[in-house]
């Protein structure tokens, strides 16, 4: 048994006035990508200058506004990326590039020196604060920690007098969920005094969650209270830079916004220390879901991703939330049938309001495709493989049919041992019905029609078990009469047809038409589909009546 004793409860803000349950997101925050700074010192490979700029320019054309592109004073390879950006003028005019450093000199002084020549700049001070890293890494005490901060502060104050650009100023109280409250709010007071509205820009008090230490609700509790007790609270943008420790970034980052925050740090697909920063993408496309503007241009994940992976040399997990390349995918026959009929409703009404069940958003909103939506295997049903061949081929197989061809394609799946792509299912459609031709193969016909009822004259030639056959008979239609001529020469045959179904396949002078028949063979109660297709419509029954024979000879 796991050695539960070891372990004890993190502290819980006691905080009964909270106001955030009740509030609902409205509108997105202001963005701001970790993925240079965070992001970069979690990889395995950290990215190279080339991967870098590449980075930065997917961060630019998805609009974010604020980029933190390292800590230039503590790593050469920053500081010579964050000077190519200046001397490429690769920096638009309405971006802030954000330069993280800690609270000393040198590293002040050495951070300024990189950013010289850009118009926009959030210098990022932090030092932690927490109870457990005051005790047993800094040695230090609360006054010595706020010293700290101030002293940071301050410096960059002075160094702000000399730089031609605008600069802003962020601190983060490290380890803010493992701060008391009291004291995080002396802290960031501390700075705020200090700064003294230096310039026109409000601070960034940047909370994070460096380490999820609690679940969501806690995080927006110590969030609300520190928005509730800030000073001049209209010249604070209060930011939030939560990790994933417990998996729920995500959750805390929403219940964050609700408790106030105006400003969200984190990076594409979560990436960064331990189990990661949250997944900026994922809030995002969880506010497009709810109809609201996520200011964020991701309207085409697969170039995202392919960036991504290129550049941080990790992958995107197949569950990986809107990203993964089975997230938009169903393998239960149930779902499959729900996400069929969904479809199939929305169509038909011509709402603009997307209501599909199982899939939140429409996949082809982010430039994922249709066709992969539902995947076929063992587990699924007919209205998978009705799908499948509806958006992927056109084929609209009657209620009736779905069941037969499903259970065909279940088959494959069962002695293959996996997946059925889409093109083994068509290839198993024509095989089953299109392309079979014994023991009939149908050869031509000609049709007639009586000027003065409303029976038809054919002349049918086929083929029975590889014999050449003429006939001639006369029907109240094109299908009786085939069948009462195919029965003039082969006596065995004794069919009755159930049902007909008919449906274009394409658009246009080369238009062709699938035509579905039910039939039962008399004599031994089965009863089978068959299918033909043809660019006339009279061809196309035939094809289906000869397609059905051959089954029911099965």
């Amino acid at each position: 048994m796991l050695n539960y004793q070891r372990y004890r409860k993190n502290p819980v803000l006691s905080y009964p006035e909270r106001e955030w349950p009740d509030k609902e997101i409205e509108k997105a925050p202001t963005w701001c990508s970790v993925d240079l700074r965070d992001g970069n010192q979690a990889l395995i490979e950290p990215m190279n200058v080339d991967e870098k700029v590449e980075m930065f320019q997917l961060l630019l054309k998805l609009g974010f506004k604020e980029i933190e592109i390292g800590f230039p004073a503590a790593s050469q390879i920053e500081y010579d990326f964050l000077r190519k950006l200046v001397n490429e003028h690769m920096v638009p005019s309405d971006v802030k590039v954000q330069v993280l450093t800690q609270c000393r000199q040198e590293l002040i002084d050495k951070t300024f020196e990189a950013i010289e020549g850009i118009e926009n700049v959030i210098v990022h001070i932090y030092n932690s604060t927490s109870t457990l890293q005051r005790e047993v890494v800094f040695h230090k005490n609360r006054e010595e920690i706020i010293k700290i901060a101030v002293d940071g502060t301050r410096m960059v104050k002075e160094k702000m007098k000399d730089f031609p650009g605008n600069i802003q100023l962020e601190y983060s109280p490290e380890s803010f969920t493992g701060t008391e409250m009291d004291f995080a709010l002396e802290i960031c007071t501390a700075v705020q005094k200090e700064w003294n509205h230096a310039n026109d820009f409000p601070i960034i008090f940047n909370l994070p969650a460096t380490v999820e230490m609690n679940t969501p609700n806690v995080y927006a509790d110590q969030i609300e209270w520190m928005n509730k007790h800030f000073e001049d609270r209209d010249q604070v943008i209060l930011s939030i830079h939560p990790h994933n420790d417990r998996g729920t970034g995500v959750a805390a980052t929403e219940l964050a916004l609700l408790a106030g925050a105006q400003r969200v740090e984190g990076t594409l697909f979560g990436n960064g220390e331990r189990t990661g920063n949250v997944d900026v993408l994922t809030v995002a496309y969880n506010m497009f879901s709810q109809g609201i503007n996520s200011n964020l241009n991701i309207e085409n994940i697969n170039e995202i991703i392919d960036i991504y992976e290129r550049c941080c040399k990790m992958g995107v997990g197949m569950r990986h939330p809107y990203g993964g390349k089975l997230v938009f995918t169903a393998f239960s026959g149930s779902h499959q049938d729900a996400i069929n009929k969904g479809v199939q409703a929305l169509q038909e009404k011509g709402s603009e309001i997307w209501e599909v069940p199982y899939l939140p958003i429409d996949p082809a909103d982010i430039g994922r495709k249709y066709e992969p939506v539902v995947r076929i295997n063992s587990q699924s049903g007919k209205g998978g493989v009705a799908f499948v061949m509806d958006t992927v081929y056109g084929y609209k197989l009657p209620k009736e049919m779905q069941r037969e061809f499903a259970d065909v394609i279940q088959k494959i799946s069962e002695r293959q041992g996996g997946e059925v792509p889409p093109a083994a299912i068509m290839q198993a459609f024509r095989t089953e019905y299109l392309e079979s031709k014994a023991p009939f193969e149908f050869q031509k016909l000609k049709v007639v029609e009586s000027e003065e009822s409303d029976d038809v004259h054919v002349e049918l030639a086929f083929k029975y078990m590889g014999e050449q056959m003429h006939s001639v008979a006369e029907g109240n239609g094109p299908i009786d009469a085939v069948k009462l001529a195919i029965r003039q020469c082969v006596s065995a045959v004794d069919i009755k047809v159930l049902n007909y179904w008919e449906h274009a396949l394409s658009e246009g002078s080369h238009a062709k038409a699938a035509a579905y028949i039910q039939m039962r063979d008399n004599r031994t109660g089965k009863v089978t589909f068959g299918v033909g297709v043809s660019s006339n419509i009279t061809h196309a029954s035939i094809k289906g009546v000869f397609s059905a024979l051959n089954r029911l000879a099965k």
